[in-house]
């Protein structure tokens, strides 16, 4: 086992691993073992199953660093032994009584749910939702992440899996100030929830394409204090 915890990426919907291209290359020159989990976006239980697949292929102890839906997702699948604690961006993080949606719909709906078409089962974003969901980056990057957007199954959100790991796993929190893809309230509300370290910004929906190094820094002090924990 590395001496460094090792860190996987897990992205959330309109999304893949690539969203995360800005933090990977720093971290492993810093000795970092690090992987971007990816998965269709077909099933809740489906994801959950491939970033376990996933943590088999990296050192444990494991930071899980999850990002909007990601946050379902590390919130099921964190509860492995091999993951030490969990970097939650902008993210949803459901308790055992709650999905993805009915978490949302404690909060008022946000602006680019009024910009997105149902079409072969999937939620596809509609070109000029980007803006809700990218509105800080440029407008060339907007247009690459709207590209490369990937749609996830109509049901996806109303979907339940057991499992909660921010009660037993330390837990840090970014909010982004500036989100109208999730609410900041409900954001600041799951942070406040799992007592997370927690930590705001004047950000989108994206803090890790439009801010990346305090992205880094968070992940940065997660490791640091799972390092602590570990060495003990």
């Amino acid at each position: 086992m590395q001496s460094k915890p090792s860190i996987v990426f897990v992205h959330g919907i309109w999304a893949d691993g690539s969203s995360f291209n800005k933090l990977i290359p720093t971290l492993q020159a810093e000795g970092y073992e690090v992987l971007a989990a990816q998965y269709g976006l077909d099933s809740l239980a489906g994801d959950v199953a491939a970033v376990r697949r996933t943590l088999a292929r990296v050192s444990s102890p494991t930071i899980l660093v999850g990002h909007s839906y990601g946050g379902t997702i590390i919130t099921h699948a964190g509860t492995d032994p091999r993951v030490a604690g969990l970097v939650y961006v902008a993210a949803l993080a459901p308790d055992a009584d709650e999905t993805s949606q009915s978490l949302q719909a404690k909060f008022p709906v946000t602006e680019i749910f009024s910009h997105i078409e149902v079409t072969d089962g999937r939620v596809w974003m509609k070109p000029d939702g980007i803006q809700y969901f990218a509105g800080d980056l440029s407008q060339d990057e907007q247009k690459l992440v709207w590209a490369e957007h990937a749609a996830p199954v109509a049901d996806l959100f109303t979907q339940k899996v057991e499992g909660t790991a921010w009660r037993s796993k330390p837990s840090w929190y970014i909010v982004a100030n500036n989100d109208r893809t999730i609410q900041p309230e409900l954001e600041r509300f799951v942070a406040k929830r799992m007592k997370a370290t927690t930590f705001e910004t004047d950000s989108s929906h994206v803090p890790m394409l439009s801010q990346p190094d305090l992205v880094l820094d968070v992940i940065r002090k997660a490791v640091k204090a799972v390092q602590e924990n570990i060495t003990a």
